[in-house]
């Protein structure tokens, strides 16, 4: 008789649990009602679907995404496991046979709509079925406190009380506050459960926020060396959608598009392609991506700010499924704010039941979407920020955020805080930041003459740019110098520290950044840390997606990337060789290991592209001339990731481009150029020194603080030299 460990092995390839699904499993087995809040990625699906395979009866799991039941219905069927669902998307013959497997006992795992909980066909089935467990899939959707609040869920805990029997309750969620999780025990009158929050930390993604005057320029920067990446591009509406994705389509991009003006065939086709890796850009509203299961997503761009941190995080967590590195990027600018605003005042998604009820929710969306613009304002932690606010204590540096590879310097703004304060103050907390920052910069609009509003004794006192002005409001509002309120027109007021300002002259200190760089592209990094054969998992990679193809399922769901990666390191000869292979079980052993095992036996250990056995800390014989240096100027990032193919191979650590700079700056080529904090703010820049830069070569080329380019002749410079930077940060 099988017990949790062979059923993890035999039918879904893997010899050890992830943090917290054995003890919910354990739970489960034992009758007891369960909560599980875990990442996105983090297996909560296995956390139901053994205990399923052991309980002698059938497993309801409740989903509201259609895309989500097809998709592990598809990978349970290829892991040996009977499985079926019923929603909207089956014709009424298609349902009809579903039952009467059902009935007949060909199922363990049945996925339904909660929508279709109430339907008579299903309610006869019910009323003789032996019903072990019903598992709540996305159970945040049963608060009103969520961000994706369902009225159908509110009918669970009724369906579940009219069952013969009360079965085990278990509920999964990747995004739960406190407050939500008490609504969803209480709300699905759970009894006495183990509510088990494995944390919010996805260690491997890198979130960054960035403020671009040009949003598709600073798009397709990031885009430029992952042509061969896959990604989800999303934006707040559909004509941005269509505008978004025709441009990139004209640049050359793979790309498609999702939302919900398409037709359902136009939709069900793009989503497709993309989950077959057909198209490996998807650009879309929000419309798209909950379900979607696909492993190989590495980087995540939100083209405007969504609505709430509960969304981007949700959003965001679909990249890097596969545990390895991946990308977050938002791309903010003052009018997402405003559509957000219209959103959440014109919503028709959402049938209040009263006029209170609608204005409390909408107070409550419209406090989240201040909580998502600090999030953009912040220049903390990054990381930190997204796990404090779902109530998780956090470190104040996690070293993978955009923040975090910052250089910041303080900024002494009293002055500047305290006409802010003092403008607020004299225009009796009336107005919200646009007309605060138009009264300090003596604007004539006519709206604030009309008001009589330039006769304040703040008005045109402040020579700062109408930016620099709001990234200082933004910072007092984050320091509780001020607030603003969750009307439908916020309105800026005075904080519980404003008095410490104003009056006993406190000392008000806001970091700027002075140079960022991301380390490295995390991709490349990742394979090359491990010895691995690129050839041989190529020809795997397409090997699966012949096999995908025939069968008409995603490639994931034949072996998602870390199985074939871990097949590349292992190169296994025999069928117990294969078993080993993270990913790989019983079921799928039978069906594709002859395949597998004959394509790897066609490589041998001598064509890996990286040496077996770096030996850490080996020096270098000779400067790397195999590096590639550009015609063209490049950033100190892609520089560095050019390095690291190199240095990986002798077990060296990772440069960072900041680590480059630094070198250079020790060696007299480059120094730091101070910025003006005045009325056009200019950041503080790197540039070449007389060393640096001359006439014949003009070797350094320093561009702004966030980006550091440099030209041929530079990067000739930085490879010839790279045994003295390896010596100078080690």
């Amino acid at each position: 008789m099988l017990n949790k460990v062979d059923v993890l092995k035999h039918y879904f390839g893997y010899d050890h649990f992830r943090e917290g699904q054995e003890q919910l499993i354990d739970s489960v087995l034992a009758g007891r009602d369960v909560v599980g809040v875990m990442p996105t990625g983090a297996g909560k699906s296995i956390c139901f679907q053994v205990p399923a395979l052991l309980f002698g009866g059938i497993t309801l799991v409740i989903s509201p995404l259609i895309s989500l039941m097809k998709d592990q219905v598809n990978a349970l069927t290829q892991a040996g496991v009977r499985a079926a669902y019923i929603n909207s998307s089956l014709t009424e013959k298609q349902t009809y046979i579903a039952l009467k497997n059902a009935r007949d006992g060909v199922y363990k795992i049945i996925y339904i709509a909660p929508e279709r909980l109430k339907a008579s066909d299903f309610q006869d089935f019910i009323r003789s079925a032996d019903i072990s467990m019903v598992t709540v899939d996305e159970a945040h959707c049963i608060s009103q406190w969520g961000q994706d609040f369902r009225p159908s869920y509110m009918e669970i805990a009724a369906f579940i009380d009219r069952l013969p029997k009360r079965p085990v309750v278990s509920a999964f969620t990747a995004t739960a506050t406190p407050k939500v999780r008490e609504d969803i025990v209480s709300l699905l009158r759970l009894q006495d459960p183990t509510v088990l929050v494995t944390g919010f930390d996805r260690k491997n993604l890198y979130f960054a926020v960035q403020k671009p005057q040009d949003k598709f320029a600073a798009l397709t920067q990031f885009l430029s060396d992952k042509k061969d990446k896959s990604g989800i591009v999303y934006c707040s509406t559909r004509n941005t959608v269509e505008e978004v994705c025709q441009r990139l389509k004209d640049k050359g991009y793979s790309a498609s598009r999702y939302h919900a003006g398409l037709s359902d065939n136009e939709r069900h086709a793009n989503q497709d392609d993309f989950l077959y890796d057909k198209v490996q850009i998807m650009v879309a509203t929000n419309a798209f991506g909950m379900g979607i299961d696909k492993s190989n997503v590495s980087f995540v761009v939100h083209f405007n700010m969504p609505k709430n941190i509960e969304s981007y995080y949700q959003e965001a967590g679909r990249a890097g499924r596969s545990g390895e590195d991946a990308d977050c990027i938002l791309l903010y600018s003052g009018q997402d704010v405003r559509t957000n605003m219209f959103f959440i005042e014109n919503s028709k998604d959402i049938e209040y039941s009263d006029l209170a009820t609608e204005n409390m929710l909408k107070e409550r969306d419209r406090q989240r979407l201040k909580d998502m613009t600090f999030y953009c304002h912040t220049n903390d932690c990054l990381r930190c920020y997204i796990l404090k606010y779902f109530g998780e204590r956090a470190a104040h540096f996690c070293g993978n955020c955009h923040n975090c590879n910052s250089n910041f310097e303080s900024v002494d703004v009293t002055i500047d805080a305290q006409k802010v304060l003092s403008c607020v103050y004299r225009a009796k907390e009336r107005y919200g930041a646009k007309m605060i920052i138009d009264i300090l910069r003596g604007s004539k609009n006519e709206r604030l003459l009309r008001l009589g509003l330039d006769r304040l004794s703040t008005y045109n006192i402040s020579e700062l740019s109408e930016k620099v002005i709001r990234d200082i409001i933004n910072y007092l509002v984050l320091n509780e110098f001020l607030y603003i309120t969750n009307d439908e027109y916020p309105l800026l007021k005075l904080g519980s520290l404003a008095n410490d300002v104003l009056k006993q002259n406190m000392k008000v200190e806001m970091k700027l950044a002075k140079a960022t760089s991301k380390t490295t592209d995390a991709t490349k990094i990742t394979a090359l840390q491990k010895p691995m054969n690129s050839k041989l998992y190529a020809a795997l990679k397409e090997l699966r997606l012949t096999i995908a193809t025939e069968q008409h399922v995603p490639a994931f769901v034949i072996f998602s990337d870390s199985t074939l990666i871990d097949m590349c390191l292992k190169l296994p000869t025999t069928n117990e060789e294969l078993l080993e292979v993270s990913g790989v079980g019983q079921v799928k052993l039978k069906r594709y290991g002859e395949m597998f095992l004959q394509a790897i036996a066609e490589f041998t250990p001598e064509d890996t592209d990286t040496p077996a056995e770096p030996t850490p800390g080996v020096p270098m014989d000779q400067p790397p001339t195999a590096i590639e240096i550009s015609d063209e100027a490049v950033t100190i990032s892609v520089i560095a990731d050019r390095l690291n193919c190199h240095l990986l191979q002798f077990g060296h650590k990772k440069l960072t481009g900041a680590k480059i700079n630094d070198w250079l700056m020790s060696e007299g080529f480059l120094e730091v150029v101070a910025g003006d904090y005045g009325k056009n703010v200019r950041k503080p820049t790197l540039k070449g020194t007389e060393l640096g830069i001359n006439a014949e070569e003009r070797v350094i080329r320093g561009v702004d603080c966030y980006v550091n380019f440099y030209n041929k002749a530079a990067q000739g410079l930085i490879v010839d030299r790279v045994t003295d930077i390896v010596r100078f940060v080690q």
